[in-house]
């Protein structure tokens, strides 16, 4: 038989765990340890290592021990999530249009005084980005364009007086201001000379300008009323004008008619005889006796012979009065007696005798 050893005090003897058992109570508390320090690194480091680059923007990386900042376009940091080391810096950019508004003081050919408020549109090339980075710096649209346009519309407004100004050149003042303003982008450049990195970038390369907006001219408000009022008055005598136009039209009219109504009459009177004019005349005067209405005719009392015909409506009879047979005289002293008061022809009255 094989002896187990046994202990003098009744208990078994100790087992030995295994190997990983071993291993994991040996090394825990240093992993642990490590583990903690990693994370709180990585909790620390994480702002300066991890860059999100938004929508629309471009990241220019600028490193600390590796010559500044980076100027190959290629290696620009794109949207979406970069990993750098925590030592170095990107720098973010609008690549979007953008604009900005800003109001200038300015002084008119004519000496006044005036405010203009003006909109600028533009956009950066993501090409020349780091190029602007390392010559300008973020805040390129303090130094370089609001000042820049800011004393090119004060030239450009310099050739006008203020009515122009105020009214009629507007349009051309905007147009001039742009087309100047992109003739300076192209004289101005922006240059680097460095034992590896050399450059020489126009401004018309970095900016892609859309356009320059004059929304607003404020002028002193007695120049306002002054311009006001001229403007009135001007329409004024347009109007006066319009007037004497229509009058002279209206008398070359009243000259037509009247030459119309000349040559009618003249046509007129070389074609209408005496004899003519008599025929229509008893014509006319059979058509008034054959009508109903109730009438008092006169044979051989008008002019050239021609009867005269009295009263257009009916006259009641008056009282006693017999009516008409076919007697002629019987007629015509009825028709009298039915006629109006007043005598035809004045008769000289009964002499006493």
């Amino acid at each position: 038989m094989k002896a187990y050893p046994w202990p003098v005090d009744g208990m078994p003897p100790p087992t030995t765990p295994p190997r990983w058992q071993r291993f994991i109570e040996r090394y825990l508390p240093m992993v642990v340890v490590y583990l903690m320090v990693a994370t709180f690194v990585a909790i620390v480091l994480y702002p300066h290592m991890v860059v999100t680059v938004p929508s629309g923007y471009v990241g220019v990386l600028w490193k600390r021990f590796g010559g500044g900042t980076v100027l190959d376009p290629r290696r620009l940091k794109n949207e979406g999530f970069n990993l750098i080391l925590p030592w170095n810096e990107v720098f973010l950019y609008d690549l979007r249009l953008q604009s900005f508004t800003e109001s200038y003081n300015a002084i008119s050919s004519d000496g006044v005084n005036l405010t203009a408020t003006v909109i600028v549109r533009f956009r950066l090339q993501r090409n020349a980005v780091p190029v602007l980075h390392q010559s300008i710096g973020p805040d390129y649209v303090k130094v370089l364009a609001q000042p820049g346009i800011g004393s090119v519309t004060r030239e450009v407004i310099a050739q006008y007086n203020a009515e122009q100004v105020y009214s009629t050149a507007r349009q051309e003042i905007q147009d001039k201001i742009r087309s100047v303003v992109e003739a300076r982008l192209s004289e101005k450049m922006m240059e680097h000379e460095g034992d590896e990195d050399s450059y020489r970038v126009a401004l018309r390369d970095t900016f892609i300008l859309y356009d320059i907006l004059v929304t607003g001219i404020e002028l002193p408000a007695a120049i306002v009323a002054a311009i006001n009022r001229k403007t009135e008055q001007y329409y004024i005598a347009e109007e006066y004008k319009f007037r004497v136009e229509r009058e002279k039209r209206e008398s070359e009219r009243k000259k037509i008619e009247a030459d119309g109504i000349r040559d009618f009459q003249q046509t007129v009177s070389q074609g209408i005889s005496e004899s003519y004019l008599r025929w229509r005349g008893i014509e006319a005067t059979l058509q008034l006796s054959q009508s109903a209405n109730a009438k008092v005719v006169v044979i051989g009392s008008g002019k050239d012979g021609l009867p005269i015909i009295l009263g257009n409506g009916r006259t009641p009879a008056a009282a006693g009065s017999t009516p008409p047979s076919g007697n002629d005289s019987a007629t015509k002293a009825s028709t009298t007696a039915a006629g109006p008061a007043e005598p035809l022809e004045k008769t000289p009255e009964a002499r006493p005798r």
